[in-house]
């Protein structure tokens, strides 16, 4: 690679960053596309103000009718009369008071809301918002949760409607025996120490002894509540060319990490698995939907470090989803909106069975499910999972279950892979010390056949390495084999949530990014902030590749060299916003890879290896041509080149 080419690799490098600056959108354009944005919570809570707007005008108009005499309303009848027709056999569950009951473990606090018995809000108690919140997974009003369906030729939203709870209690906790760090919500725990479990109902009455009915089950130390659904007598209510009724479950996100178009901005989407099936999911990062037509097993409402799945206790016939991305609010991260089809058979008595996860995407505490809820946590393509699978996370968690400080963790972490991959390297360096042995008789042949003749060069090499022993390839093996797990902690360390909220050294949260210096203005790509283990990843690198340059040949690839130095400084601008632990391994595999370039410099003696390559070249004779070398002499032929004797 000569300086052309190398001064081109950076103007590329330039005009790209360039280009992302220029193409930046200003404020203005910033703050049109917001107002362009169809906000699906926005519209939902409007239909849910307008159909809430309707009752309570219901109400004004039946108190402030004029009294007769005898003090009853002249219109009550009149009144009564139109809510009726407006909601038919549910115009008694029209009109109400919104209460709320507490369902509470040890793990998670659930409310349930009289108005549309739905689950009005979720908080897990363990974890806290980047800012030091409860963390909330949703809440609010606006959030949509109830079936939809069309009853005595009326449509009705159970979301409108007023439940009545099978409970005078208004606070219900579960409780059980005192679970060990680690064992949070697993189930091989609660089957030896089994804890309490609630189950309360809310039921939505039709009169004549017709009604639906939310069940609710809250088990002592699990993320998953039992949601069954329950219809009786919806056969003489529900239009008899009815085949499904429609679940909408829709909330808006709040924000729980600190904002990175690297970090939970990038991760959060609609994730689903079809029915015995791959699991797929909505682009992240940008508006999309997707109209699911085959059976589904689960889909899941997924942050970063948090997930609100509804599973199927067998399927979903089908479902739409939605995902609203919200970049620009300090609030809330995206609008999620799902509508799942619910068999209706027009059967007395209908019964439909599901659950709900509420909780952290942790591998082992989703994998225990043998649902394929795991692949929630994003572990990389196909040729790296295998290895965050079943290398990185069982190490992991291995060491987790005796140190608390996780930079020593990582740490350790760096040295068991840097043992597996010792031999390798050792190896590696052997076959670079035997190229620099041979560099003297490569370089002659270099001057006997010059830049003319490069295939009679290459022979000449070939035979030479082979008559000494040596395998120029040798170099290359460590290389292939640590790119898997190069490749592995590159999308490891931004999903971990164990590293969530851990500090060490200099950095308060390793999951996101270390700034020890914020920046008055933002560099494209780069970002508005310096963070420190990026830094010193950048310096050992560099320090790292002249180590690794002075070991091999400096005629061999002269190109390749040059662009392992620009490699660094790339890096440097990508990394600089993704999280600190990612940085920090980089950093500590860069130091011990020099202490073993130190290392193998002091007890390796390369005048002995040439003094062996030379009785190898004495005694090997006469080389024989490699199938190889063949190949390369017919084409030469064919070329019409002389060949060297």
């Amino acid at each position: 690679m000569d300086r052309n080419t190398v001064i081109g690799i950076v103007l590329i490098f330039t005009i790209l960053i360039g280009f992302s600056y220029l193409n930046k959108p200003s404020e203005e354009e910033i703050a049109a596309a917001k107002r362009r944005q169809d906000s699906i919570a926005q519209v939902e809570a409007m239909r849910a103000q307008e159909a809430e707007a309707q009752t309570e005008n219901a109400k004004v108009q039946q108190s402030s009718l004029p009294a007769s005499e005898n003090g009853e309303a002249t219109d009550s009848t009149a009144v009564a009369q139109n809510v009726k027709d407006q909601f038919g056999a549910f115009a008694e569950a029209a009109i109400g008071n919104e209460e709320f009951i507490t369902l509470e473990n040890n793990l998670m606090k659930i409310q349930i809301s009289t108005k549309g018995g739905k689950i009005y809000s979720v908080e897990l108690k363990d974890y806290q918002t980047y800012d030091s919140l409860p963390l909330m997974l949703f809440e609010g009003e606006d959030n949509l949760f109830g079936l939809n369906f069309f009853a005595q030729n009326r449509s009705i939203r159970t979301d409108d409607l007023y439940f009545v709870p099978s409970v005078s209690k208004k606070d219900i906790v579960v409780s059980g025996p005192e679970v060990p760090k680690g064992k949070e919500g697993r189930e091989s725990f609660n089957e030896e120490s089994a804890g309490e479990n609630q189950t309360i109902a809310m039921r939505l009455d039709a009169g004549n002894g017709r009604y639906m009915e939310y069940q609710y089950t809250i088990d002592y130390n699990s993320y998953l509540i039992g949601f069954d659904v329950k219809t009786v007598g919806f056969d003489q209510l529900v239009s008899k060319n009815t085949n499904y009724l429609n679940f909408n479950w829709a909330f808006s996100a709040p924000r729980q990490e600190r904002k990175s178009k690297y970090g939970e901005d990038r991760y959060t989407t609609i994730t689903y698995k079809y029915f015995e099936d791959e699991v797929d999911k909505l682009s992240a990062s940008e508006t999309s939907e997707e109209t699911l037509k085959t059976k589904v097993k689960w889909i899941s409402l997924k942050q970063l470090f948090f997930n609100s799945s509804i599973i199927a206790d067998t399927s979903f016939p089908t479902a739409d989803v939605r995902f609203e991305y919200l970049e620009d609010d300090p609030k809330y991260l995206a609008n999620f909106y799902t509508d799942i089809a619910l068999p209706f058979e027009s059967k007395p008595n209908e019964d439909y069975s599901m659950q709900f996860y509420f909780g952290p995407n942790h591998y082992t505490t989703l994998k225990q499910y043998d649902i394929s809820l795991e692949r929630l946590v994003d572990l990389g393509y196909a040729i790296v999972r295998p290895v965050n699978k079943w290398l990185i996370i069982p190490v992991f968690n291995f060491l987790g279950k005796y140190i608390n400080n996780f930079g020593i963790i990582i740490l350790l972490l760096t040295i068991f892979i840097k043992l597996i991959v010792f031999p390798f390297t050792y190896k590696s360096y052997i076959s670079q010390a035997k190229m620099r042995s041979l560099k003297p008789e490569i370089d002659e042949l270099g001057e006997k056949f010059g830049k003319d003749k490069a295939m009679e060069k290459q022979q000449a090499t070939m035979a030479l390495y082979k008559k000494a022993g040596v395998n120029p390839m040798g170099g290359c093996l460590p290389m292939v084999l640590q790119m898997p797990i190069l490749f592995a902690m590159f999308f490891f360390f931004p999903t971990s949530i164990e590293l969530r909220q851990e500090s060490f050294l200099w950095a308060n949260d390793l999951s996101s990014f270390d700034s020890i210096l914020k920046l008055p203005f933002e560099i494209p790509v780069y970002g508005d902030h310096v963070s420190l283990f990026c830094l010193l990843m950048t310096v050992t690198t560099i320090f790292s590749t002249k180590l690794n340059s002075q070991a091999t040949s400096s005629q061999a690839m002269p190109g390749m060299q040059t662009m392992m130095y620009i490699m660094p400084l790339m890096f440097l601008f990508i990394l600089n916003s993704y999280p600190a632990g990612l940085s920090y391994y980089y950093f500590l595999a860069n130091l011990i890879t020099i202490g073993q370039m130190y290392l193998f410099r002091t007890l390796i003696d390369e005048d002995k290896i040439r003094v062996q390559l030379q009785a190898n070249k004495k005694k090997a004779g006469p080389a024989k041509k490699s199938n190889f070398q063949k190949r390369l002499e017919k084409m030469a032929k064919e070329k019409g080149m002389q060949l060297p004797k």
